[in-house]
């Protein structure tokens, strides 16, 4: 029986000599080597007793060795649950607990701190340094260079993803073989991947962007990648000359823009270059495509479904939205109150189908139910509408609409306005408590380098603009945005800070 995923991404370069990861030191590492890595990988773990569908968590430093173990637990039948370097150890208990993973991989520096968790927990400990070396990496070298994959389904688990947990309990998206699978492939096509294609890798592969994007869709497509540990400005301009493709988030491509040696001549040789996670603003789009000439590529994903929706490859791509949804991916808007999908141009609850999407939560059978439809639309939490011309646009998250005085508001509106002020780089527009209205609206702006924004006027832009329940009560100027580690505006963060603002002692 076959083990669709690994014979898809993996199996089929067994054998080739062709450069699979350029590393920042220089070297090269082929596709025959890597699959050696991680083969002998694999015999260290299921030596350790680990059996297919065992969960296996990773809060490892990127290395070739890092992405060699996802590849291991795909060819051993292993669940793979990459963890965020940022958490913590009172974070990772409650991943580690709650997957019953029975092994955990972490650097030696958070060993010690992890031993009595594990130990507690049953779960066995071993390490993976940012160079490659470790306890694991030193039992895989004793193995050989073939591993006999473990048969799997393509409804098999393959990997979990938890959730970001802003709004309660981190919940584990269990991913399948055929959601990884189907999603490299759709992307593949859809955005003209080949085996011709240098992929400039500077994402982290603990999250969906770097490794079930970024790393699936070049695997697929038989390319290589520029693998870099961490997004560094010197290595993206002095490497880009050698890529065809780049990932990343608007702050990759706002920190490009900031340097004078990224130039028209610089991006010459890119086929294309794809933004996601967190918004890209239009102005970011527009200064882009003066600088290179290229157009950015903005697309739609979440944890639980991969990607859902992109802007094109040939046509269009609109400003401001993420496209369209991809080849068998059902997209539709929906009334939050009975499910009824709404008309074009209208906002409500972005839902989605297709076998990109996961099959649930972890051990969470009721918040499964409530988000997973029986019918399978997944409702993303996600706000959206529609335009004339099939364009999705998002407007917020359901947890970041604002009710006023029983008036719905998405930030998003707003938030276009301020941005578009002068002197006014970015903005964040959250409710805040008011007696009289139970929210009220705060605009935080954040200025363009040595601009001071004008707030009256800005005031006064939004009252053009804008109904009269949707004006700011307050604008304050702020020195920088809370993001998480892939560039998302942590409006929790926000709202915790600014919650006393409308206190009864100052309305």
């Amino acid at each position: 029986m076959p083990n669709p995923l690994y014979d898809t991404l993996f199996g089929c370069h067994a054998g080739k000599t062709t450069p699979f990861l350029y590393l920042a030191d220089g070297t090269a590492m082929t596709h025959a080597a890597f699959l050696a890595t991680a083969a002998r990988i694999a015999h260290a773990l299921t030596k350790a007793g680990l059996e297919p569908g065992d969960r296996l968590a990773a809060q490892v430093e990127k290395s070739p060795e890092a992405l060699a173990l996802y590849a291991a637990c795909v060819q051993a039948g292993i669940v793979f649950l990459p963890l965020n370097t940022a958490y913590t150890t009172d974070e990772l208990t409650y991943f580690i607990e709650n997957s019953g993973a029975r092994m955990v991989v972490c650097d030696a520096a958070g060993e010690a701190a992890l031993a009595p968790i594990a130990e507690r927990l049953g779960a066995t400990l071993k390490t993976l340094n940012a160079d490659g070396g470790g306890t694991l990496t030193d039992k895989a070298d004793a193995h050989p260079e073939a591993f006999p994959t473990t048969p799997r389904e393509p409804g098999d688990l393959a990997a979990f993803l938890y959730t970001s947990g802003t709004t309660g309990r981190s919940k584990g998206a269990m991913l399948t073989q055929d959601n990884l699978l189907s999603n490299a492939l759709t992307l593949r096509d859809h955005w003209r991947f080949t085996a011709d294609d240098v992929l400039l890798h500077a994402l982290p592969i603990f999250h969906t962007h770097g490794l079930f994007v970024a790393t699936n869709v070049t695997l697929a497509s038989g390319g290589a990648m520029i693998f870099l540990p961490k997004f560094d400005l010197d290595q993206m301009i002095a490497l880009m000359p050698k890529a065809t493709a780049m990932m990343g988030v608007p702050t990759f491509y706002t920190r490009l823009l900031e340097d004078p040696r990224f130039t028209r001549e610089l991006a010459t040789h890119m086929r294309l270059f794809v933004s996601g996670s967190a918004p890209l603003l239009a102005e970011t789009h527009i200064q882009f495509e003066r600088r290179t000439g290229h157009r950015i590529l903005e697309r739609y994903g979440m944890t639980e479904t991969n990607m859902n929706t992109s802007n094109p490859y040939d046509g269009e791509r609109r400003a401001g939205t993420v496209g369209f949804p991809l080849p068998g991916v059902e997209l539709k808007i929906t009334d939050q109150a009975n499910g009824d999908t709404l008309p074009e141009g209208e906002v409500g609850q972005i839902e989605v189908r297709g076998p990109n999407v996961f099959k649930g939560y972890w051990q969470m059978p009721e918040k499964t139910a409530a988000e997973l439809r029986e019918d399978g639309f997944f409702i993303t939490g996600d706000l959206g509408k529609i335009d004339e011309d099939g364009y999705l646009h998002i407007v917020g998250r359901n947890k970041d609409l604002i009710i006023s005085g029983g008036y719905n508001i998405y930030p998003k509106e707003i938030e276009l306005v301020l941005d578009d002020q002068p002197g006014v780089l970015e903005s964040a527009v959250i409710g805040v408590p008011h007696a009289d209205f139970g929210e009220t609206v705060l605009g935080l702006i954040v200025p363009e380098p040595g601009a001071t924004p004008d707030l009256d006027a800005i005031a006064e832009a939004t009252r053009t603009a804008l109904a009269r329940f949707k004006h700011p009560r307050k604008l304050l100027v702020i020195d920088s945005l809370p993001r998480n580690t892939m560039g998302k505006v942590q409006k929790n963060i926000l709202r915790d800070t600014y919650r006393e603002m409308f206190t009864p002692a100052t309305t």
